[in-house]
């Protein structure tokens, strides 16, 4: 009876399964690019059965198989540990969390410990003088409740005197809108952009694939314009134009541009001159400026430093009646890494009301963000001042998790380019390098043979000889012939030795193996 009882549940009457992937929305995937030069321009599938979202795709879960393999039969595999180089995850790869941040979070979510004699001993006075601040702003008191749609009020405020700090320009809190992480604001602004497949959103490629998921989901059409690798993966207006006038050509409505600044997974940082290019492009063109500034405490070269793309259009002389431009930003990168607390926000301007109107009642369908996340998010704009107890230990633990990350990214880059049949770029900023392989021709005959890319192939190899877990270029989108993979440059600093090793004596023996 029972059991009858379960299949009537879960079949139709007509013994099929009530949800199938014949009948669920064909807009609910995760998308791979795959690189084809169809009347000059990228093609992008969209499947539900083919598609993948690289960075957590099919040679992750084979890692994830293979670490369970290695817990149960330690000697079964020619390595001893996975090494997940494949996602801009710090923590998980033994980054710790900067004290002061999580001293304010703690305090925060147990404000009984503010009344508790001992806690002065245990937190610095600063730390506590903060949580009693943001205590305040919060209604109740209660970080275990929901909040304005919004964000905490009092917390956008905070955020909004960071950026005005950053930039030199007036900002507002009230063009802050609070996310789970910078994901749901994109998700967000595609939602609010997108009707139909004749609207279209100019990304990069190589690109983060979350961009060419939302676009797929929103039902959208991914307009490509190519990064040149030649000069260190550059932005050229040029190109921007040329794919601009292709898709317009075609019937599409080319409704935004977004920049990823620092790149990733290119790992490039603009100049303020391609900047102010760019700038000029989107107002003369009428397009939204999307600005993924997820990675602007992630810069690794001195004569590139960091402007937002506001305070590029403010400097410019334009309002916001002259460009809607979109900052996201996130907790998860920086030197924060914070990926599991899921803060974020993004800050509009050059909206009109009623378009405001519209994204707020997006952002009131998911009532609030969480409230850990929105403070960590104000605590990220506006950290410990000269002058404070905690100056000092906190510009010490700062600046020491990225000056390692820039030594990190120099050993990682020097190592590529010591190899045969490869060349790396310079990672200016961001998490990432993006190497290119010059395979042999038999190394990509042995990855058509068997179904798959050439870099997902050798990916693939490199895996199961090294337990070294990377991206293949082919789920970032890439010039068509062309094969790369990412490789985070987070592992911790003295694990980056035996990563080399390991991928140098893997390489060697893959190059001569497929030697035309």
């Amino acid at each position: 009876m029972a059991a009858a009882m379960v299949r009537t549940m879960s079949t139709t009457a007509a013994g099929t399964p009530p949800v199938s992937v014949a009948t669920i929305n064909p807009k609910l995937v995760w998308v791979a690019l795959i690189c084809d030069r169809i009347a000059g321009r990228l093609k992008v599938s969209i499947s539900v059965l083919k598609c993948e979202y690289a960075v957590r795709g099919e040679i992750v879960t084979h890692a994830q198989n293979l670490q369970q393999e290695l817990q149960k039969n330690p000697e079964s595999l020619p390595f001893d540990e996975i090494l997940y180089c494949n996602i801009g995850n710090p923590q998980s790869l033994g980054q710790q969390p900067v004290t002061y941040f999580r001293e304010v979070l703690s305090l925060c979510d147990h404000p009984a410990l503010l009344d508790k004699s001992e806690t002065h001993a245990l937190y610095s006075s600063d730390a506590i003088e903060r949580a009693w601040q943001i205590l305040e702003k919060i209604p109740g008191r209660a970080t275990g409740a929901y909040s304005h749609s919004q964000g905490i009020k009092g917390l956008r405020d905070e955020i909004a005197a960071g950026i005005a700090a950053r930039d030199g320009f007036h900002a507002s809190g009230d063009n802050i809108f609070l996310t789970d992480g910078a994901s749901p604001a994109v998700h967000m602004m595609m939602q609010l952009l997108i009707s139909s497949e004749s609207d279209g959103i100019l990304c990069p490629i190589p690109q983060y694939p979350l961009y060419s998921a939302s676009i797929a989901l929103h039902g959208g059409s991914l307009v490509p314009y190519f990064l040149n690798e030649e000069t260190g993966w550059g932005l050229d207006v040029d190109e921007l134009k040329k794919q601009l006038e292709e898709a317009r050509s075609k019937g599409i409505t080319v409704r935004a541009l977004v920049v990823i600044n620092p790149g990733n997974p290119t790992g490039q940082v603009l100049v303020e001159e391609n900047q102010k290019k760019i700038v000029e492009f989107c107002k003369n063109e009428g397009l939204v400026l999307l600005a993924d500034e997820v990675y602007q405490e992630n810069i690794y070269v001195e004569d590139k430093p960091f402007h937002s793309f506001k305070k590029i259009a403010r400097s410019l002389g334009y309002t916001d009646d002259d460009l809607p431009l979109v900052s996201f930003q996130s907790v998860s990168k920086g030197y924060y890494g914070e990926c599991g607390k899921r803060g974020g926000y993004m800050e509009i301007t050059g909206f009109s009301p009623d378009v405001r109107e519209q994204i707020y009642k997006v952002a009131s369908v998911n009532l609030c963000s969480n409230v850990s996340g929105q403070i960590l998010a104000s605590l990220v704009m506006n950290p410990p001042k000269a002058g404070d107890e905690s100056f000092e230990s906190f510009m010490s633990e700062r600046d020491g998790i990225l000056s390692s990350l820039a030594r990190r990214a120099k050993a990682l880059e020097e190592a590529f380019n010591s190899l045969e049949g490869i060349t790396c770029n310079k990672a200016e900023g961001a998490m990432y390098l993006f190497p290119r392989l010059h395979l042999p021709q038999k190394a990509i005959g042995a990855a058509q043979a068997v179904g798959t890319a050439p870099d997902a192939y050798y990916a693939k190899r490199l895996l199961e000889a090294t337990g070294i877990v990377v991206v293949p270029g082919s789920g970032f989108g890439q010039v068509p012939g062309t094969w790369h993979f990412r490789c985070t440059i987070l592992p911790q600093e003295d694990k980056i030795p035996a990563i080399v090793s390991r991928l140098k004596e893997f390489h060697e023996k893959f190059m001569d193996e497929f030697r035309d």
